[in-house]
């Protein structure tokens, strides 16, 4: 009897964990509608951290009702059962699972997190509890014709906004699609539509996501919807090409809004669309970040069966705060905090823990990093060859525990694996090296109109994707660019800057006139940086977005490429 309780305790928890997801989840289309973009913000990081508050609530509702002592193994794998029982037809069976994870590892020793008593491995796995199709609509040409279908599953979703030309947007919809998917089949009664029935909210921008079922096979889309203060609601672009769907649920990217009761189903669906993507990736990018922990780390304890390969330390500058390793045939890295900092970096631990997390709760606008934060890691020592488990002593003792066979590291960061930008350019073409350093520029001009100002903008610090895109990746230096001061240098120091160590300078004092001088001593890439983005070799550039940010202007970085906009009108 005991144990059902227990389970139902921890059940209830999670319940009130969701309610509180969706509500806050539903204030996104408000916001939107309102053209309220600071809330979005601010519910973004309400959303992440309510979670931990739920596991928190719920312990202390175990200790207090049911006096929970040290682990009962008995107990708590009857609990586990009980537990078990209770997500046969449950719609978010999957979120529960990882739910009563967190709490029995919050209770109890880490030599207890195994299957007999938590869910390393998820009891749903070979059962499809909710079928994809609870979470889409199906729309069909064939009964009241193409535009007016179109007309219907738009005016649907109620964005509370009237659309400025509706007729007009769905003219170059149509127009749009027949160019981006010539072999679809497109007289309407060969055709069906499937729609999710919730938006995906992010930042300015709603995104309405489907797929066209027709005798020639399945083309996924998704349409940008945009909200303006001068246009009100209008559809700004179709995207079809799945290479670009992709980057929009990337891993740069803060985390959508949508409503949904199975996400297990959603992500089904998603994955359908884009193949490629995990469902780790998949959980993260729809919110539920951490169903994304638990997914990733069960990918990689496939990944760590299916080979014998051992961790290496990644490819790149050594870092003066993070030992960062990796396994070769796994697209991560493992970033450790290292016990102690070279001079040049005057914090501590604590200052690096509360920057990552800054970037975790702020808008990444598609330039930094996701990054997935552990405790209490489990590897097989014999996966480490002499050479990397010698440095990890030097570097990270601290956080090192061996127990056996076993190698436990405390506390880590996990983030996408990507090339050293400086790496890239020493091997790259000169059409390659033109396109990133331009890229670079932009990604740094985007985090600036986010308020991030990201400290050390050496190259190391930057990677590239496998699209060419320049994604930052070092936050330990992070900072709000409105917490900066940025200075001129006098005009004396201007043309010998070693003699600038002679300047008088505060902590948060910032020369844009350096950026090119230290961060860019090779001519050509200097070259390369200024001809694209003169303006940020200038400190009044750098006080403009200071200006703005101050101001609540707040721009929109699109994250689909200019020319599949239907209207290039800046927001």
């Amino acid at each position: 009897m005991r144990a059902i309780e227990i389970a139902e305790l921890i059940l209830a928890g999670f319940a009130k964990h969701y309610e509180i997801f969706q509500k806050i989840t539903a204030d996104a289309p408000v916001a939107f509608a309102k053209q309220d973009w600071g809330a979005i913000q601010s519910i973004s990081k309400q959303r992440i951290s309510q979670y931990d508050a739920r596991v928190n609530e719920t312990i202390s509702l175990l200790k207090t009702k049911q006096h929970i002592q040290p682990l009962d193994t008995a107990l708590w794998a009857k609990v586990k059962v009980n537990f078990s029982e209770r997500l046969v037809f449950h719609p978010q069976a999957e979120l529960a699972e990882t739910f009563y994870n967190s709490v029995f590892c919050r209770l109890f020793h880490r030599r207890y997190f195994n299957n007999e008593f938590i869910f390393v491995e998820s009891t749903l796995k070979n059962q499809s509890i909710v079928p994809v199709e609870a979470e889409y609509r199906s729309y069909f040409p064939v009964v009241n014709g193409l535009k007016p279908t179109i007309r219907n599953i738009i005016n649907h979703f109620g964005f509370g906004v009237a659309f400025q030309d509706l007729d007009k947007d769905i003219r170059q919809l149509v127009k749009a699609f027949i160019k981006q998917a010539p072999d679809t089949h497109h007289q309407r009664h060969q055709m069906r539509f499937d729609i999710l029935h919730s938006p995906f909210y992010r930042n300015k921008a709603a995104y309405i996501v489907g797929r066209v079922v027709s005798l020639s096979g399945i083309q996924p889309f998704i349409i940008a919807i945009l909200n303006t203060k001068e246009k009100g609601l209008h559809i700004d672009a179709l995207i079809t090409q799945s290479s670009q769907m992709r980057v929009i649920f990337g891993f740069a990217r803060a985390y959508f809004f949508v409503q949904t009761h199975a996400p297990s189903a959603l992500v089904g669906f998603l994955n359908q669309l884009m193949p490629s993507k995990t469902p780790a990736e998949l959980y993260n990018g729809i919110g539920f970040h951490k169903q994304g922990k638990t997914e990733f780390y069960r990918e990689f304890l496939q990944q760590l069966e299916q080979s014998n390969e051992t961790f290496i330390a990644a490819p790149g500058t050594r870092g003066m705060v993070m030992m960062v390793f990796t396994l070769p045939s796994f697209p991560y890295v493992f970033k450790v905090i290292r016990d102690t900092f070279s001079e040049s970096k005057p914090f501590g631990r604590d200052t690096v823990l509360a920057r990552y997390q800054l970037v975790k709760n702020h808008d990444r606008v598609g330039r930094m990093a996701d990054t997935i934060e552990y405790s209490n890691v489990v590897f097989p020592l014999s996966r480490f060859s002499s050479e990397l488990f010698n440095e990890l002593k030097e570097s990270i003792a601290g956080s090192m525990i061996i127990e056996n066979d076993l190698l436990i590291i405390k506390h880590l960061y996990i983030e996408r694996r990507m090339t050293p930008l400086n790496l890239f350019l020493q091997t790259c073409s000169e059409s390659d090296a033109k396109q990133v350093m331009r890229d670079y520029g932009f990604a740094l001009k985007e985090m600036l109109s986010a308020n991030i100002f990201p400290g050390d903008m050496l190259l190391k610090n930057f990677g590239v994707t496998k699209h060419k895109r320049v994604i930052f990746y070092d936050y330990d230096e992070v900072q709000y660019l409105t917490d900066m001061n940025f200075r001129t240098l006098p005009k004396q120091s201007a043309e010998d800057y070693l003699s600038t160590s002679d300047i008088s300078a505060a902590p948060q004092d910032v020369f844009p006139e350096q950026l090119c001088t230290f961060v860019l001593p090779d001519p050509k890439l200097r070259a390369l940086f200024l001809d694209a983005h003169p303006e940020l070799a200038s400190v009044e550039f750098w006080r403009q977005a200071q200006h703005d940010i101050r101001h609540k202007v707040m721009k929109h970085i699109y994250p689909y490429p200019p020319e599949q906009r239907f209207d290039t009108g800046e927001l």
